[in-house]
């Protein structure tokens, strides 16, 4: 490399660092923040609540089904791109004041959750809390991730990401291992079992305030002045035919563009790797004679942290390289860390070798995530469609891990360890050939205008 290439190789890498001090950029780490707080409240926080007071094991099982909103929030995506926010959007602007009413209902879900005690109210009187929690939750999801598209240009959105991730996983923090501190405290204060609980509920609402604070604080997105020209122009339409033309403008505009099916093909089957190896991981760490606390302490450490460094680097190499060169590096990377858990298989029980690999696989997986959302948000390129079109992209990424993975016992089964992580490999062949062809036919060219427009 001569001397000139090493200088441009630096200045790239110093732009990809400062990118992460781009105030857009940090409004989206704060809002990462917000993002992750309420999962674990309507999750395992609550249920950990629920087994302190006795609440039974059937019903406890019962509570996996509140987190159904994230999974079917597609279906009110297009409300928010369709309609404002009531005088909430004239104040703040249309994704700010969507955004604010979201946080601000998702605030009072937690205050209720927090005095619905199991010990007191009847089981399916916490479930309707807990549901009110996933849903304002979800809601903020659909409309962080269309302010995030619409305010950062294609240049920083993989940056975004990775602040969103890093955050997001501080905020889940927060409301685990953070609630579970305060309730523990407020109990050795001399609060009884309900009141601490329900103080550590409350004290996590106030928390909603760092998020109301950072959309106050941001700028509405100049992508909005499309959209709300649109809404101007259809008042006189009833609020019902403006969402459902919305929902069919979503399809129709998106599955007019070229290659569009073998665009949904590619995002379906990009992650797929990991899911496949996902699924059976666990069942392989215990079939090697780990334990769980071995596997809890290594996952929930060295695995975090891999995790959230591993975004930050999807994001150094997002913005290093073109879209096309970053996914072909996403890829490969997180198809090859499955020959890791091959190695494991052939040494067997060993913590080193099992840390190793779990760092291996959390960072290369973070890595293809992170440049993997940021194409999703390169192919939201309509501001009326935004919301409607990331969380219909995101739940079709999401058929790999829920649905093409279910085979993946009968393959572990019938193959061995080592050579069910070899096939875990192949099995990102699909996806990167269609990169491959994709790249060939101008796809990703055909994004470039986009990129200007939004940049």
């Amino acid at each position: 490399m001569t001397e000139a290439e090493t200088i441009s190789a630096l200045k790239r890498w110093r732009e990809a660092l400062a990118v992460y001090l781009q105030p857009r950029v940090l409004i989206v780490l704060f809002l990462g923040f917000s993002a992750g707080l309420p999962l674990a409240l309507s999750g395992s926080t609550l249920r950990l609540w629920m087994r302190q007071s006795g609440v039974d094991l059937e019903t406890i099982g019962l509570f996996a089904l509140v987190g159904t909103p994230y999974t079917i929030k597609f279906l009110w995506a297009p409300i928010v791109d369709a309609l404002d926010a009531p005088v909430l959007s004239r104040l703040l602007g249309r994704r700010r004041g969507w955004l604010v009413l979201s946080q601000i209902l998702m605030m009072a879900a937690i205050v209720l959750l927090g005095l619905c005690d199991p010990a007191r109210v009847a089981w399916y009187v916490v479930f309707g809390g807990a549901l009110l929690v996933a849903t304002a939750s979800a809601t903020q999801d659909i409309l962080i991730d269309a302010f995030r598209i619409e305010s950062l240009p294609e240049s920083e959105q993989a940056a975004g990401m990775a602040s969103y991730v890093a955050a997001y996983r501080i905020g889940v923090l927060a409301s685990t291992a953070g609630a579970l501190f305060l309730v523990t405290g407020f109990g050795e204060w001399g609060f009884g079992l309900g009141t601490a609980w329900m103080l550590g509920y409350f004290a996590m609402a106030v928390l909603v305030l760092a998020g109301i604070a950072t959309t106050l604080l941001a700028r509405e997105p100049e992508k909005s002045a499309a959209a709300e020209a649109s809404h101007i122009a259809h008042l006189g339409d009833s609020p019902v035919k403006r969402v459902l033309d919305t929902t069919f403008s979503a399809f129709r505009e998106f599955l007019s563009r070229d290659m569009a099916i073998l665009a949904l093909a590619f995002v379906v089957l990009f992650k797929f790797t990991d899911a496949f190896a996902s699924v059976m991981t666990e069942s392989f760490v215990l079939d090697l004679g780990f334990t769980l606390a071995e596997y809890a302490v290594i996952i929930k450490g060295v695995g975090l942290a891999a995790t959230i460094l591993g975004g930050f680097a999807g994001g150094f190499v997002a913005r290093a390289y073109p879209l096309a060169t970053s996914l072909w590096i996403g890829g490969i990377l997180q198809a090859t860390a499955n020959l890791t858990f091959s190695a494991q298989a052939l040494i067997g029980h060993n913590i080193a070798m099992l840390t190793f690999a779990i760092v291996a696989e959390n960072f290369t997986s973070a890595i293809g995530t992170v440049i993997f959302v940021a194409y999703l948000s390169a192919l939201c390129r309509n501001p009326l469609h935004t919301a409607t079109q990331f969380a219909l992209l995101t739940a079709l990424s999401a058929v790999g891990r829920t649905y093409l993975s279910a085979g993946a016992g009968y393959v572990a089964a019938a193959t061995g360890w080592f050579w069910f992580f070899v096939i875990c490999m192949l099995v990102a062949v699909p996806g990167l050939s269609l990169l491959a062809w994709l790249q060939m036919r101008g796809h990703f060219e055909a994004l470039k205008p986009a990129k200007l427009a939004s940049g």
